[in-house]
């Protein structure tokens, strides 16, 4: 499985995005996704599979897998206020900084051991376990509006494999994108303190608070993540201003 290369790309689009220099604009991806597949299903199946006149797939391929995993055409705001770059190209040292400052409030500022590497950092076997953590918490948050249908999985695993994946990948993608939501089960696959905080901010990054559904997976996951309210609030905030 190559999770980390995925998952690199994916840190990649949205850094790019958040710069607004190279790479793919994803919120046009994502805009052109909500109005193309924003008809019935007959419609939009005969505009993706590439006939003259409609949505071609194959033109988002490699750049859009960023807009397929975090875009919703009915639930999710199209206009970016759910997306925030930054924390997704930045997950591992803003969730570093989140127990930082949680620990100068406490006047305790010495990084513990246990609390675990950025995924920035980590290579090997490390960098893909956790990348699939931050893989599956991005799949499970997208999903939480329960607004995914059997159409928009087949086009994240088309994305998701446009990036490189393996078969190995390819069958995991879409385990996650039907696995029920269990933020229980999600948080079990938690490797140290520093990948809960992860799993958290990118959730929080693809994620509207304004949706009630939405606002209630993340208050599940930040409970079975073992998070403060004070550290998921902190982390909501670094979220928040990375953009």
């Amino acid at each position: 499985m190559n999770a980390s290369k995925i998952l690199q790309q994916l840190m990649s689009q949205a850094s790019g995005s958040k710069s607004g220099s190279g790479g793919m604009d994803v919120k046009g991806v994502i805009d052109g996704l909500s109005r193309h597949l924003g008809g019935n299903s007959s419609q939009s199946t005969r505009q993706s599979s590439g006939s003259s006149g409609g949505f071609d797939v194959k033109s988002l391929l490699g750049g859009g897998a960023m807009g397929m995993l975090v875009g919703s055409k009915r639930g999710r705001s199209m206009g970016g206020k759910a997306l925030k770059y930054g924390a997704i190209a930045g997950v591992g040292m803003l969730a570093w900084k989140a127990w930082q400052s949680s620990q100068e409030k406490k006047g305790a500022a010495t990084q513990s051991s246990s609390e675990g590497e950025r995924v920035e950092v980590l290579s090997g076997e490390y960098q893909e376990r956790r990348s699939l953590e931050l893989l599956q918490a991005m799949i499970m948050a997208a999903r939480a509006d329960g607004h995914i249908d059997e159409q928009e999985q087949a086009l994240i695993t088309d994305q998701i494999d446009a990036l490189g994946a393996d078969q190995e990948m390819h069958r995991w993608v879409e385990q996650q994108l039907k696995a029920p939501l269990d933020a229980q089960a999600l948080a079990r696959e938690a490797d140290s303190p520093q990948a809960a905080r992860e799993m958290y901010l990118i959730s929080v990054a693809v994620i509207d608070d304004q949706n009630p559904m939405e606002r209630a997976w993340l208050d599940q996951l930040a409970s079975a993540l073992n998070l403060t309210p004070e550290m998921a609030a902190e982390l909501e905030r670094q979220a928040q201003q990375a953009g």
